[in-house]
């Protein structure tokens, strides 16, 4: 392809970064040249994708233009502060509540949602179980609530805790049939350490295993006292399913609220957190925001980690179009130029051109963190570890349908590492798996876990020709069940013995349907039915086996306590005498 030369030479000024269309408008030319001399280079790049100042400048030398005439714009610092901006106290006014469902799995927090707004979508998510975070606006009596639904897995943590750290209101919602569970207890720290309050909702108590009562006492032990013991925490009994205890639940909410004066500046640039994002088919990269202060308005230009963009379209939880939203309002928008981490923040920024300087400060600040602290993973020196044999690994891609998921999962699997194996998730990303994804498995011998993500035809073909193991889930805690099953059968796990009590024979008797009994008494300890047993007389080891049996008088019984006489039905042993001694046991495995 021939250059078009200029028609005299002229100094060109090109920042850092800038769009396609800005360095066609700086060299005077259509942008779709610029499109065209970028693919000559292998850069594929749309009319608003942002580049360098080295590509702007190589596609300059090709438009005809002097390389000596292309200069860099200075450079002006940009300081972006984390910190939010300080509000006057006469600008601020009273704002919405934002409200988190907090609790254990399959406690009812959708349910519970449900019935307050009255439309359902418990009923779409696999396995009955929360897979995603969504937040949604509800009017009661003239006020506005706005609540965040999180899910309640243990993998979801967190999803869970950027829950309670963006609220003002935590609902702790509690099964009054199945009471505090160890989901619960993390929620409730979570809740503790972002510093909300905390109302307790006790679901299912229209259940005849319902006990109120046991779960309040259950509470205390966690440091969460509510009023009927003296505490300040308000406790409500609900049931999701038949709708009752909503009414007393929303007065407590407001009644916090208004104790609590949650209030918000909304006459400045608006600051929000994102929840929830996705890449849609129709729409492109999509994100669920809380606006946290300020007010967002379409056309805004936004600044979301290093991604920068425009609010091209905004939608409240209804689906219904809006043009602004102010403070506790969840809008979904579209106009990133890619799909957010959930939780990252969001700043409204005066325009698009210091988004993209931001971003580009921001990207150049972390590479050269990144290239302080360790050097970019890359397949030349993965296959040198795996050769090397130092470190047994579990290479894996992972592909989910939204970031909030991958995020978790990643941040689950990476728990998995040991001493003896280590996980190494080498690309996670949203999607459907693909050629390309198929090929970094293969490349790097591993394999590719799909969370709620569909297989390319093409990359299905691809991964059966080559043996790639590709693993779909629709259930995060089945993905985590088997690859623990498989780090597992990578390295022999180390147990360690731990005794449970002592018995001493007594008496032994002979039965024609159990063989010989041995009648003891427990010295010290809890002795159980089905644990292994060590059998020593004087000191010295006779043999080994296992309790099949333990009985009290006539009854079978489960367990026997220190000070207590039974008769012990060994397994595997039977040559014991009176005088001998029984030491129970089990193995646990080494951390």
């Amino acid at each position: 392809m021939t250059a078009v030369p200029t028609t005299k030479a002229r100094p060109v000024k090109l920042p850092a970064a800038l769009t396609v269309k800005e360095l066609g408008d700086a060299l005077n030319v259509s942008g779709i040249e610029i499109i065209k001399r970028l693919m000559t280079h292998g850069v594929m790049a749309a009319i608003n994708q942002t580049i360098d100042f080295d590509t702007a400048a190589i596609v300059s030398v090709d438009m005809g233009f002097d390389p000596s005439e292309l200069e860099l714009e200075p450079v002006v610092p940009i300081v972006v502060e984390d910190a939010l901006p300080s509000d006057d106290p006469t600008t601020l006014v009273a704002r919405p509540p934002v409200v988190t469902i907090l609790g254990h799995v399959d406690h009812g927090k959708t349910s519970l949602l449900d019935t307050i707004r009255t439309t359902r979508v418990a009923a779409g998510e696999a396995g009955g179980i929360t897979q995603h975070v969504g937040a949604y606006q509800v009017i009661r009596d003239g006020r506005t609530i706005t609540f965040i639904d999180t899910p309640g897995h243990a993998a979801f943590t967190a999803m869970r805790a950027r829950g309670a750290q963006a609220t003002d209101i935590a609902i702790l919602v509690v099964a009054a049939d199945d009471g505090v569970m160890p989901q619960t207890a993390e929620a409730i720290s979570h809740a503790q350490n972002a510093g909300v309050p905390i109302i307790v909702a006790i679901n299912k108590s229209d259940l005849p295993g319902a006990n109120p009562d046991r779960v309040k006492q259950q509470l205390t032990e966690h440091n969460v006292i509510v009023e009927d013991f003296g505490g300040d925490v308000l406790s409500i009994q609900v049931s999701a399913t038949k709708a009752t205890g909503i009414d007393e639940l929303l007065e407590a909410i407001n009644l916090v609220a208004e104790v609590g004066e949650f209030k918000a500046n909304p006459n400045r640039m608006a600051n929000a957190v994102v929840i929830e994002a996705e890449m849609e088919a129709s729409r492109g990269p999509v994100a669920t925001l809380l606006v946290q202060g300020g007010t967002l308005r379409q056309g805004d230009a936004i600044v979301v980690g290093e991604i920068s963009g425009k609010v091209k379209a905004m939608f409240n939880s209804l689906g219904e179009r809006l043009r602004e939203a102010g403070p506790s309002t969840p809008v979904v928008i579209m106009g990133l130029e890619t799909v957010p981490e959930a939780g990252e923040r969001v700043r409204v920024v005066a325009d698009e051109r210091l988004a993209r300087q931001i971003v580009d400060e921001r990207r150049r600040r972390r590479e050269a963190r990144e290239q302080t602290d360790h050097a970019h993973v890359n397949l030349d020196t993965l296959f040198n570890e795996i050769s090397a044999g130092k470190l047994k690994e579990l290479i894996i891609i992972l592909k989910a349908d939204v970031r909030g998921s991958a995020e978790a999962i990643r941040g689950a699997l990476e728990r998995l590492s040991s001493d003896e194996v280590k996980v190494k998730i080498i690309h996670s990303a949203t999607g459907a798996v693909n050629d390309s994804d198929v090929m970094l498995a293969e490349a790097a011998n591993g394999i590719i876990l799909a969370f709620n993500s569909k297989i390319d035809p093409s990359a299905k073909k691809r991964a059966e020709a080559s043996g790639v193991d590709v693993r779909t889930y629709s259930i995060i805690y089945q993905l985590l069940e088997d690859i623990e099953k498989a780090l597992q059968g990578m390295y022999e796990p180390v147990y360690n013995r731990v005794v449970d009590g002592h018995a001493e024979i007594r008496q032994v008797f002979k039965s024609s349907r159990l063989g010989s009994i041995a009648g003891s008494y427990v010295t010290d300890g809890i002795i159980r039915r089905g644990l292994n047993i060590r059998i020593t007389r004087k000191g010295q080891e006779l043999g080994t086996g296992r309790c099949e049996g333990l009985k009290r008088f006539q009854d079978d019984v489960r367990d026997v306590a220190t000070g207590y006489e039974c008769g012990i039905v060994i397994g595997g042993f039977d040559k014991f005498l009176e005088g001998d001694v029984i030491e129970f046991f089990h193995q646990e495995r080494a951390n």
